[in-house]
């Protein structure tokens, strides 16, 4: 398989085993690409590293679901159903529903419940406490932690990022974005890198849904 993508998240993971956002990487283009066999050990690698990231198991679903194996599309399925339910990731649960019923099995009842609940809490929280004290739910790990001090940076990105994302995993992103920058040799005087960047700390803060 000759796609330059392939080649350059290979070296990611090699550099770095432990690079969840390499392996998760990997594993979507391989899906993006219907080879199901490839991608399905990637991302199941992906989700050992990161087994709070919603999106992975839908993807890992998908790739199961490719290689003719439903027993285990619908085992992570369920899974990530509830993953996503109790970080309130409302996309990758409609997505993930919408493939259970694809394999006839019918999401939980009880889980399709629980989001709401989850947001309508967290929203609570934010517009009751006070500025020194307020508290988010992050939306990498899921916990409900300190608001950052301050804006990482200026735009709505960063007041995004301000609003849903605790100081502790906004640190842990920064080695993380240097390893991109030096893996794909991004050029920040060129648009089209900066977006690249953009896109790769967005789903490593998993705001993209």
């Amino acid at each position: 398989m000759d796609d330059p993508r392939i080649t350059q998240f290979k070296k990611m993971t090699e550099a770095d085993p432990q690079n969840e956002l390499g392996h998760f990487s990997l594993g979507k283009t391989y899906l993006e690409l219907g080879d199901f066999v490839q991608a399905v050990p990637v991302l199941r690698r992906a989700l050992e590293l990161a087994p709070q990231n919603s999106r992975a198991y839908h993807m890992l679903a998908l790739a199961l679901k490719g290689t003719g194996d439903r027993d285990g599309a619908v085992e992570v399925l369920q899974k990530g159903y509830e993953v996503a339910t109790s970080r309130g990731d409302r996309l990758p649960q409609k997505e993930m529903a919408a493939l259970m019923k694809t394999l006839g099995v019918e999401p939980p009842p009880e889980a399709e419940l629980a989001a709401p609940a989850l947001n309508v809490a967290a929203n609570a929280s934010n517009e009751t406490a006070g500025t020194a004290a307020e508290t988010i739910v992050c939306r990498r790990c899921g916990q409900r932690q300190p608001k950052m001090e301050k804006r990482p940076f200026k735009g709505p990105l960063g007041e995004r990022i301000w609003a849903e994302v605790c100081g502790t995993c906004w640190r842990a992103w920064i080695p993380m974005g240097t390893k991109v920058i030096n893996e794909m040799r991004l050029n920040f005087t060129d648009p089209q890198h900066s977006d690249i960047y953009d896109h790769y700390m967005k789903q490593w803060l998993n705001l993209e849904s």
